[in-house]
């Protein structure tokens, strides 16, 4: 493909264990990027959190808040001949989980912060939205075995899903691609992740949906 039919920055997005970071650095090489990732293991309250909700949620938040904000104001003032960039995480998503965790008093400390840090923040040129239901989540988050994700269970992944589900339904501000992830393999299978980068040369506006049977 060339490089008008490529999109500059592209986002990849999902509830915990659908498949974001590895479908990320395989399209990072298809499309001769760079990979832009949260790295959930750099932050030192993530196994609080999952040991001590109440206590661990705060600290969680806004180190995730800092880091992301960093990355994507460095996205920002990159060359414009920058390669691609493709990243496992968008602002907006750290939104979704101070909501799920956070006291009210709490979310009210956090949306300052936030609101003072992501005013220019990089618009994605396309969303990639992951999508598979809790018991698939919870079989692959238990399969990678990252120890402080052990703790995760089933009614925080629905409510996870559930808040995707919401946020998604209403995005319009990027080129949205929706793929039901959930029998498929996009790291693995050549044909499942070839048939999904022929929709992402071809998703350029609008919202579209992918969902392949497997064979």
């Amino acid at each position: 493909m060339s490089n008008a039919s490529t999109p500059r920055f592209v986002v990849v997005e999902g509830p915990i264990g659908v498949g974001k970071t590895s479908l990320t650095k395989r399209l990072a090489e298809s499309l001769g990027g760079d990979t832009l990732l949260e790295g959930a293991e750099e932050n030192p309250f993530l196994e609080r959190f999952y040991q001590n909700p109440e206590l661990g949620a705060l600290p969680t938040q806004l180190f995730f808040l800092f880091q992301r904000a960093r990355q994507l104001q460095e996205l920002r003032q990159s060359d414009l001949f920058a390669p691609v960039r493709v990243a496992d995480f968008m602002m907006e998503k750290d939104r979704l989980f101070a909501q799920l965790t956070l006291a009210d008093d709490e979310l009210r400390l956090y949306e300052l912060a936030y609101n003072s840090i992501t005013l220019d923040v990089p618009q994605p040129d396309l969303v990639i939205y992951l999508q598979a239901p809790v018991n698939v989540l919870l079989t692959r988050v238990q399969k990678r075995g990252r120890s402080f994700e052990q703790n995760v269970d089933a009614n925080y992944l629905s409510d996870l899903v559930d808040a995707y589900t919401r946020f998604f339904h209403y995005y319009c501000e990027a080129p949205l691609l929706i793929v039901n992830a959930a029998e498929i393999d996009l790291v693995n299978n050549d044909r499942d992740y070839d048939m999904l980068l022929e929709r992402v040369y071809k998703t350029r506006s609008g919202r579209h949906y992918f969902n392949p049977v497997p064979f």
